[in-house]
């Protein structure tokens, strides 16, 4: 089978490559899933790098000790002794972090309990691009940032995964929704439904004047105290991720702030497709949509992967298999 290797570090359009490999055979709780469609993550764009460095201790201190890709969908082709969950010919979809990865390839074999049931109603298009970030999303603005009716709500990347669809679940609650992203993007989100834009490169939020309820970071790129000022009294900020040493400062304040201020500053923990069923169930009624930037062959893995890394996708990057 044709899967997708990286077997050093380093830029990833040189260090990427299309190999073929022997089709794995499912162990007992596994499955053989025949990948239909994949997507690219921040988690490809680092380990490719090997960057930030200590990451390295997870990734491998000299060479990638893990497979490319963490998100996909297909159908079910072997089963293991074990596996029970579904069965052959099944459409299943999901996140498979906390199981595995290296669903850059035509077949990956991995838990049964890594993926969920594909509902009729999506592409595989539609299944690979929703399940990371949509629950990234759907989780820091429900569970983390307490989400209500007509907040004034701030996006800090929104114009990508996470960012498209966490616009969408705000405006179920009747939110103001500000995203904020390149000027290249800000067109798109207008379109997709941002009451107001921001060009990261002209406006700094933090510095802009105005107070939001809640603020989603995908980026996480300013000093930790700086959210502060973008907040109302009772505001909340949630990052979903970014730098080690950004991400150790919020961890730290997020401790003392309440010691001090009614002000809350979090770092969402992703439960893995926790959360997808309500979002399927939400695409289906049509209540919010996919925006997908592609689908591209799976051949294109080390060019996107730059693409992703250089911030210029709009929405989800999806890969196909079957082009």
């Amino acid at each position: 089978m044709k899967a997708i290797r990286c077997e050093t570090y380093g830029p990833p359009e040189k260090v990427v490559r299309i190999t073929e490999v022997p089709t794995p055979s499912p162990k007992e709780h596994e499955i053989l899933i025949k990948v239909h469609a994949t997507t690219v993550n921040d988690y490809d764009w680092s380990l490719v790098r090997g960057k930030p460095y200590l990451y390295r201790i997870f990734f491998g201190l000299f060479k990638p000790k893990h497979g490319l890709g963490m998100e996909l969908s297909g159908t079910i082709a072997a089963l293991g002794a074990k596996a029970t969950k579904f069965k052959i010919g099944d459409a299943v979809m999901g996140d498979t972090a906390d199981f595995g990865f290296g669903s850059f390839a035509e077949y990956i074999s991995i838990n049964e309990k890594a993926v969920v049931q594909k509902p009729q109603a999506l592409s595989f298009e539609e299944a690979a691009a929703i399940p990371h970030a949509s629950c990234l999303a759907l989780q820091a603005l429900r569970e983390l940032g307490k989400i209500n009716e007509g907040q004034k709500v701030l996006i800090n990347g929104g114009g990508g995964g996470v960012g498209t669809i966490g616009l969408q679940i705000a405006k179920l609650y009747n939110c103001e929704v500000t995203g904020v992203d390149s000027q290249e993007k800000l067109a798109m989100m207008t379109s997709l439904g941002f009451d107001h834009v921001l060009d990261y490169k002209k406006v700094n939020f933090t510095k802009a004047g105005e107070r939001y309820d809640l603020i989603l970071d995908c980026r996480s790129n300013k000093a930790s105290l700086s959210y502060l000022k973008a907040l109302n009294p009772t505001g909340r900020y949630v990052s979903i991720g970014g730098k080690p040493f950004n991400l150790i400062g919020l961890l730290l304040w997020g401790k003392l702030v309440p010691l001090f201020s009614s002000k809350r500053l979090k770092i969402l923990a992703l439960k893995s497709n926790i959360g997808l069923e309500y979002i399927c169930d939400l695409l289906a009624q049509q209540k919010i949509r996919c925006q997908i930037d592609g689908p591209y062959p799976l051949e294109d893995a080390g060019r996107l992967i730059q693409y992703f890394g250089d911030a210029k996708h709009k929405g989800k990057i999806v890969m196909t298999t079957n082009p």
